[in-house]
């Protein structure tokens, strides 16, 4: 059996995929890829112990090297390359890829601009009637400074216009929390280039909702909904991390809202950048929030989120395979995407001290011990971690761990992931209680 693409032609049995990147995201990818029968070898760099342990060739190669990464997917004639985080993506990494003739999924530089940077998505979103929250973008300190001093209600949210891991968004309560923030982006730059302008914008209120989509430019397909917990510690407090855990579907996504979503939101964003030049073929994330006076983007990210993936793939019933190569094909039209029944959770159990200055090395006990549960339910994925000279399983950055679980209800998933969270230990692992008590109805626990 033959799979015929603008370029080549695949024995489906017989694809090589490479898989760029090393975290939970890229673990729970690799798990999916390997599901499909078209797929006979997955390689990823740098990959991580989890990765590996799957019996994944991981190279260690870092995700931002692309002479390298292009080196080795010409010299291995990989079938399909998936780029996983931000940065190679707005490093070119697709564009190098394909001019090389390698086939890849994710956007090109040009369409990746959409996260990297703040600025030219909100400006994207005024142009084309998008719903968002009202803003105003400054590359000059003192001109933001007059801006803020001038500010007539709290609390406002401040954003770095470039990528900064998933922590350039402040929510500044008062006067002085953002000019302090002000400060620290763009004057000590402690997002680098990334904080060298910033969007400040009205703080909207109403539940949160992530929808990743897969896109070919034309053609949008959302996938299931999730909820992420992005802040540090129980009773949604602390610091904004990469993702501290994660539920789908959102209960407060209804059918109702996927459509107006549809309608108003994800059609015109496909549209908006068909008609900016720059079309997105990969997964475009959105991050909405449900007002009062409707659903609006909060943002967009230019790949699958983190830990969002952990949740959203488990639930993915259609081979990823066939959509990827029909995302980058242009004929996402010609694919039933099909989802299972059910919920699912992800735990994430971070080295203490996340987001801030934390320690590694680390042993990690109890990996193992999650067979006791019920067979099929329970899923860890790495995101940081290493392997020892004896085999061990070490902690190896802030997020470890991706504890997933999915169930006949989302009471089950989180059950089942609480579970598997009890049976797994590392010195100063920390974790938030709470996740998914909010969808449920429950209180927030206090820190």
């Amino acid at each position: 059996m033959l799979y015929l693409s603008n370029s080549k032609i695949w024995r489906v049995s017989f694809l090589k995929i490479l898989v760029v990147g090393g975290g939970g995201r890229e673990h729970a990818l690799v798990r999916k890829i390997s599901e499909s029968p078209k797929v006979r070898e997955i390689h990823c760099m740098p990959g991580n112990a989890g990765i590996a342990a799957q019996g994944v060739c991981c190279r260690q190669i870092k995700a931002v090297d692309i002479p390298a990464i292009i080196d080795y997917a010409y010299k291995n004639a990989f079938d399909l390359v998936v780029v996983g985080p931000d940065d190679p993506l707005a490093m070119g990494l697709v564009d190098a890829l394909e001019a090389q003739g390698i086939p890849a999924f994710g956007p090109s530089k040009s369409a990746a601009v959409i996260e990297y940077s703040k600025v030219f998505a909100k400006e994207l979103m005024l142009r084309h009637g998008i719903p968002t929250a009202g803003h105003k973008s400054f590359d000059c300190h003192e001109a933001a400074v007059e801006y803020i001093r001038g500010l007539g209600s709290w609390p406002a949210v401040i954003k770095a216009d470039g990528l900064a891991l998933g922590k350039g968004v402040i929510i500044a309560r008062n006067e002085a929390e953002a000019l302090d923030t002000l400060r620290q982006m763009m004057k000590e730059r402690v997002f680098g280039e990334g904080g060298t302008n910033v969007v400040i914008e009205e703080f909207l209120t109403g539940p949160e909702v992530s929808v990743l989509a897969f896109c070919d430019g034309k053609t949008v397909v959302p996938m299931v909904s999730s909820m992420d917990h992005k802040r540090a510690y129980d009773g949604d407090t602390g610091p904004n991390t990469g993702g501290m855990g994660t539920i789908a579907p959102n209960p407060h996504y209804t059918p109702e809202l996927a459509q107006r979503c549809m309608g108003e939101i994800f059609l015109p964003t496909l549209r908006a950048m068909q008609a900016e030049g720059c079309p997105f073929k990969g997964c475009l994330y959105f991050g909405l929030m449900l007002t009062a006076q409707g659903p609006k983007v909060i943002e967009y990210n230019c790949r699958f989120g983190d830990p969002e993936t952990q949740v959203v793939l488990p639930l993915l019933e259609s081979d990823i395979v066939d959509i990827m190569l029909a995302v980058r094909d242009g004929k996402l039209d010609e694919v039933d995407v099909k989802w299972r029944d059910g919920a699912a959770a992800c735990v994430v159990m971070a080295s203490g001290g996340y987001p801030g200055s934390y320690r590694t090395g680390l042993p990690i006990e109890g990996l193992d011990a999650t067979g006791q549960l019920p067979a099929g339910k329970a899923e860890i994925y790495h995101a940081g971690t290493c392997k020892d000279e004896q085999g061990r399983f070490l902690t190896a950055g802030g997020r470890v761990l991706g504890v997933t679980a999915i169930g006949s209800s989302l009471t089950e998933a989180l059950e089942i992931a609480y579970d598997a969270v009890d049976l797994v230990s590392f010195e100063e692992a920390h974790y938030r209680r709470d996740v998914g008590a909010a969808a449920l109805g429950r209180p927030l626990l206090p820190v």
